[in-house]
């Protein structure tokens, strides 16, 4: 016990944003410390045993280039942890650098979690940040989180409506009173949209490229609805017919042809979240409009085609990526509200 109030003068909180493609740490009255990719790299060395050899940037820049005693793995999937162990080393490398490699840094973590996690996914999620250093672990739901950082009115007795469009899920959320009245999560995001582009590429070129190629892709021509100029890029990859080195064009209206599927079912849960809300919050909806976070609503056109499907205004967050750190960190100042919104 002395041990652990000893350590806890040595650590400062933290919020997380525990993401499929990336991992975001805030840090009491610091804010955002790191930002890195949620992929780490293994080496197998002489007896067998794997070891951590990289994390985050890193890690991601070997994807897909790696010799055969070295793996680059990302541990979660889907917004949850597929990989337990590589979560726990992940979670164990991003606290120690936000505290600057302070071994004996044992802080309270606040966790931004999907609003459909089940309770095995939230026990994993709290084990492996407690395997991490995690003297005390707490959690809010990522909509929630996202709208805090959003600055929406997330305490009145209004309605707001959150989308926040992840890497593996998408949330549509209706809050008020600082409660979700009804949220929809949908597993998918823009990994799905990466390799729906993967797909595209080789069925209609038989040119295989990588998952980073199709971000790329993505984040440059990338769009869910036309637009008055046609855009292209250059794609490399290997021709799945000869087996040599391949390079073509590829313009926005092909890529999103390729991501139409992800893109309508995005739609859908933000259609399915207006159907189901009381007919009192929708009416706030008309004045206030939808509010976009994550990766995802940076995605080109995107609003315009929400716009046109709901009829209402549609916003993006100011900094959509760190929306749901920066709310989740608003939580840490006050351990009160910490206890009040764990699942």
């Amino acid at each position: 016990m002395l041990l652990r109030s000893i350590s806890g003068l040595f650590s400062h909180d933290l919020a997380i944003d525990l993401g499929t493609a990336n991992t975001l740490v805030y840090m009491k009255g610091k804010g955002i410390v790191l930002n890195e990719p949620s992929v780490v790299a293994m080496k197998k060395d002489d007896r067998g045993t794997m070891k951590v050899l990289a994390v985050g940037k890193e890690a991601k820049s070997m994807l897909g280039k790696t010799p055969g005693n070295i793996v680059a793995i990302r541990p979660m999937k889907d917004g949850v942890i597929a990989d337990f162990d590589i979560a726990e080393a992940m979670l164990r490398h991003f606290i120690r650098t936000a505290h600057a490699g302070q071994k004996l840094a044992r802080p309270r973590i606040i966790i931004g979690v999907a609003s459909g996690i089940t309770e095995v996914e939230k026990k994993a999620v709290k084990e492996s940040a407690e395997s991490a250093g995690a003297r005390e672990v707490f959690f809010i739901e990522e909509p929630m989180a996202a709208a805090i950082g959003a600055g929406l009115p997330v305490t009145e007795p209004k309605g707001s409506m959150i989308v926040d469009i992840g890497g593996g899920t998408t949330e549509a959320a209706v809050i008020s009173l600082g409660g979700i009245v009804y949220s929809i999560s949908v597993r998918v995001g823009g990994d799905k949209m990466d390799e729906a582009i993967v797909e595209y590429i080789k069925k209609k070129y038989r040119l295989l490229i990588g998952s980073s190629s199709a971000e790329i892709i993505k984040t440059t021509i990338g769009s869910a609805f036309p637009g008055d100029t046609l855009e292209s890029v250059e794609v490399k990859g290997r021709d799945l017919t000869t087996g040599s080195p391949k390079v073509l064009n590829i313009d926005s209206e092909e890529v999103r042809e390729a991501i139409s599927e992800q893109v309508n079912a995005i739609v859908g849960a933000v259609r399915t979240a207006l159907e189901q809300m009381p007919p009192e919050l929708a009416a706030d909806l008309i004045d206030c409009g939808i509010m976009l976070v994550g990766g995802g609503a940076l995605l080109k056109h995107l609003g315009l085609l929400l716009r046109a499907e709901t009829k209402l205004p549609i916003k993006i967050a100011a900094d959509p990526l760190s929306a749901v750190v920066v709310g989740a960190g608003e939580a840490l100042s006050d351990l009160g509200i910490l206890r009040n919104l764990e699942k």
